[in-house]
């Protein structure tokens, strides 16, 4: 058997069905009509139940009439549509729900109570009842009924009776717009009331063991919290109805939405604004307002922070671009105020309203400090208007997020306390159509600082070290050959401009420098290789060479003195030939007449001793090893002194692109084909371990040589950064008999570098784990080379020649042939003594395994390419 309850659920479905299928024909399609600009005519409806259909056409056919001219009509036009639609759905859901009683009635045996659709799908008939209250509320917020009404005012007039059918004491007096509010609020109300009371009292039918009694209890509950809802939305409505004929014209224009739902006005309880000025001040469900005069200042709550303060009366906000309190003359209203605008804040960035009421949602009721949003800066400044969109803390970017400026440029990558910090990717618009500066780099406080590969939008490309947001410390400027003057500087930088020690190579001319630079210009002692085999050592000053030189033809021959940059001999010189013969005196030349000397002529002079062949070696004593590239060494030894902490490792070491193809599509798309550095901080854990582990001497080989080979390890990185700038230096045109001397003070220099930084990583492992750390060996032990003028023993003596093998394939490193190279490295380890196992001499040939390594896989890679 039913129960009376349910018999009386289906006759409420049924009244309920019946009133919207009369509110849907004589209120909303009339309604829509309105909205209408009826200019081309409107069309013929017939009434059905729940329906209102255009003859031939179907459901929502009326969308397709003419929209209104005027924003406010079309805006109104499509609320009223949302409307209807909603209705359509609550009819729908309820015919649903009439049915499923209909069935339980009929068959009470075989059909249970679980069955109705009010008890078994009650969330889905709540979300139904709820989109029709915020398509209602919206309406009634920016009053679209009586704007409707005024469009057909006289239709309306001789519709009251029909109205009042509907409604329950409605007054023959009231407006026509205040009817319609009614007709479509009062039965929703009536009924979902009808609802608690039917589901609790059938809720007492049950005993407390009954299977459907938590099914009761759910729809009870959730259609009592619709009932509270329901009653906060329409008194919210109502209130932002009331505000805006508070408001002058102006102000309305720009605040009524259908969005807004006013929560405090300050006209109501009393707040003043310091240090900014306000008249007063509105809260809405969205959005924090300010109004003077007629100047309006809109927070989006979404980045608004509460923060309270220390005065009983006052309390903190926080914004973007503005920081002020909200002060008031009681505790009470202080509460008052300061609780709304936190729910409101909470309630705004849940994305949907707190049920049944604001500030009762399940979730926390205090909001995080770390959000995400997109804000628009106004203020003067770096980020005036651009439009940021990401991670925020306490008002201001922090975390990952975009900028972008109306003018093209775009930023992408790490913020903190609202500056650029961390590695971030920014592409700068020029005037040529298309064509952009990208920067990929990694930036301390709103500045470029640390490494960053950047390609500019004239072909050329810089990777290397920035300070401040200009190139400073070591990098390498390289444009494509295609450019009009190819060119390639490998060097130090200081505040943007090359400065220090550094190596350029013009490719028009066929010519190399390696020397000393400033402000942009050679400056200082240098040494020029051409193409042709001639090399000479001058001193320059602003870009031009002063004072004499030594220069040095392929045949050896030596002349000191004053040249010329074309290599004319002028002034006075001295020519010394191979076989000793001197030539002393003066040169010149003139039109016609080529060169012409007044000197004299030295055949009796001894050749030259093959063995001292310093003279004929140029840069030695000029360019401190030592100082060379500090700027390499520098990023590794701060690296290491911050105690390698895993964040900082690409900002100080760099990070590996794979190639250039791919750094063009990253320019594309915003993003760098990187390793990550999210999990830096383990591996460099992983790091350190490993070096403890592997301190014995066979097993520190193999430890090196997988760390030398490794392009993410430090110490990998390291090998590759000094390996460019030997390449850069003695490579291809520097491939000079004449630089031999330099090129072998480099080696030893790299190799000791690189065996100080292995004990520096040990040295930091050895902290980390909370031991002592091992004593710096004996000067005799550090020194790499072997000492002259010794006496040695037989043994002795028989180990040092094999040094001096050693040597002497480190010094020829630069002439070699790439084929050869593998040959004369598996020499040199046949021929290593097994005393030097685990010591400098192991590590240096390690070093020097892992650059053929290297260089055998560039050139496998450049004979891949379609150009090759």
């Amino acid at each position: 058997m039913c129960s009376p309850e349910e018999a009386a659920l289906l006759r409420l479905e049924e009244v309920f069905s019946a009133t919207l299928a009369r509110i849907n024909s004589f209120v909303l399609q009339p309604l829509l009509e309105a909205g209408h600009d009826w200019k081309a005519g409107c069309p013929v409806y017939e009434v059905t139940l729940g329906r209102c259909l255009p003859l031939g056409g179907s459901v929502g056919a009326s969308v397709n009439a003419p929209e209104p001219s005027d924003p406010w009509g079309r805006e109104c036009l499509q609320l009223l549509q949302q409307l209807h639609r909603s209705s359509q759905q609550l009819w729908e859901v309820t015919e649903e729900s009439l049915h499923s009683l209909q069935e339980r009635l009929r068959h009470p045996d075989s059909i249970s109570l679980e069955s109705l659709l009010l008890l078994h799908c009650a969330d889905r008939v709540l979300q139904v009842h709820l989109e029709y209250i915020e398509s209602y509320t919206s309406c009634v917020a920016v009053q679209a009924f009586q704007k409707a009404v005024k469009r057909r005012s006289e239709y309306w007039q001789g519709q009251r009776k029909v109205l009042q059918q509907l409604l329950s004491g409605m007054s023959s007096e009231g407006s026509v717009g205040t009817a319609l509010v009614q007709a479509l609020r009062q039965p929703l109300t009536h009924h979902v009331h009808q609802y608690v009371l039917l589901l609790l009292s059938l809720g007492d039918t049950v005993g407390e063991r009954h299977p459907t009694r938590e099914l009761l209890v759910h729809a009870a509950t959730v259609f009592g919290n619709l009932q509270s809802f329901m009653r906060q939305e329409l008194d919210q409505a109502m209130a932002t109805q009331a505000l805006w004929h508070t408001l002058s014209s102006r102000l309305r224009d720009v605040l009524c939405t259908p969005a807004h739902r006013l929560l405090q006005d300050s006209q109501d309880i009393p707040v003043t604004v310091t240090p900014l000025r306000a008249e007063r001040v509105l809260l809405f469900d969205d959005a924090l307002v300010l109004l003077q005069g007629h100047s309006v200042h809109t927070f989006d709550l979404k980045l608004v922070w509460v923060e309270p303060g220390q005065d009983r009366c006052m309390f903190h906000l926080l914004t973007p671009e503005e920081e002020f309190s909200l002060c008031s003359k009681d505790p009470q209203c202080r509460v008052a105020w300061q609780w709304k605008v936190t729910q409101a804040v909470c309630q705004t960035l849940r994305g949907k309203k707190d049920f049944p009421v604001l500030g009762a949602g399940l979730e926390l009721s205090e909001p995080p400090t770390c959000r995400c949003g997109a804000y628009t800066f106004r203020a003067e400044g770096r980020f005036s208007q651009a439009t940021y969109e990401g991670e925020w803390y306490w008002g201001r970017p922090h975390g990952k997020g975009t900028l972008k400026w109306p003018d093209g440029r775009n930023h992408v990558g790490d913020f903190c306390q609202g500056l650029e910090h961390g590695f971030g990717i920014r592409l700068v618009p020029q005037a040529s159509e298309d064509k952009f500066d990208c920067y990929k780099c990694h930036w301390r406080e709103g500045s470029m600082c640390g490494y960053g590969i950047c390609e500019y939008s004239t072909s050329e490309v810089y990777k290397g070290y920035f300070q401040e947001g200009l190139r400073h410390g070591f990098g390498v400027l390289e444009s494509t050959p295609q450019t009009p003057q190819p060119c390639r500087y490998t060097g130090h930088w200081e505040r943007g401009q090359r400065s220090g020690y550094g190596i350029e190579e013009d490719s028009d001319r066929g010519e190399r420098y390696i020397g000393m630079w400033q402000a942009d210009q050679r400056h200082g002692p240098g040494v020029m290789v051409t193409q042709a085999g001639v090399c000479y050592q001058a001193t320059f000053q602003a870009d031009k060479m002063v004072g004499p030189g030594i220069l040095l033809s392929e045949d050896d021959s030596l002349y000191e003195g004053t040249f010329t940059r074309d290599l004319t001999f002028v002034g006075k010189g001295k020519v010394t030939f191979p076989n000793g013969f001197t030539l002393e005196g003066s040169f010149g030349s003139g039109a016609g007449r080529g060169l012409h000397i007044q000197g004299v002529l030295d055949t009796a002079a001894l050749p030259s001793d093959p063995g001292s062949t310093r003279k004929r070696q140029l840069g030695l004593g000029v360019f401190p090893v030592e100082s060379r590239w500090q700027g390499v060494y520098g990023p590794f030894q701060d690296f290491v002194q911050a105690g390698c902490p895993g964040d900082l490792q690409e900002a100080l070491l760099g990070f590996h692109v794979q190639s250039s193809r791919e750094l063009r599509k990253s320019q594309e798309y915003l993003c760098c084909e990187r390793t990550h550095p999210e999990d830096h901080a383990g591996r460099m854990e992983d790091i350190l371990e490993e070096l403890l582990q592997h301190r014995a001497p066979e097993a520190l080989q193999q430890c090196l040589r997988k760390a030398l080979n490794n392009s993410l390890h430090p110490l990998g990185k390291l090998l590759r950064t000094l390996m460019l700038t030997f390449q850069a230096t003695y490579s291809g045109i520097g491939a000079n008999k004449h630089l031999q001397g330099l090129a072998q003070e480099e080696v030893k220099q790299h190799a000791q570098e690189l065996w100080a930084a292995y004990r520096c990583l040990l040295q930091v492992a050895l902290q980390c784990k909370g031991q002592a750390p091992e004593e710096d060996e004996d000067a005799e032990t550090r020194h790499l080379w072997p000492l002259k003028d010794l006496t040695l023993t037989t043994n002795q003596r028989y180990s040092l020649v094999r040094d001096k093998c050693f040597l002497s394939a480190t010094e020829c490193l630069q002439k070699m042939i790439i084929q050869h190279l593998g040959a004369e490295i598996h020499l040199i380890r046949d021929m290593m003594a097994p005393i030097h196992t685990g010591g400098l001499y192991d590590f240096l040939l390690t070093a020097l395994e892992s650059c053929y390594e290297h260089i055998q896989k560039e050139d496998m890679r450049l004979h891949r390419l379609p150009s090759r």
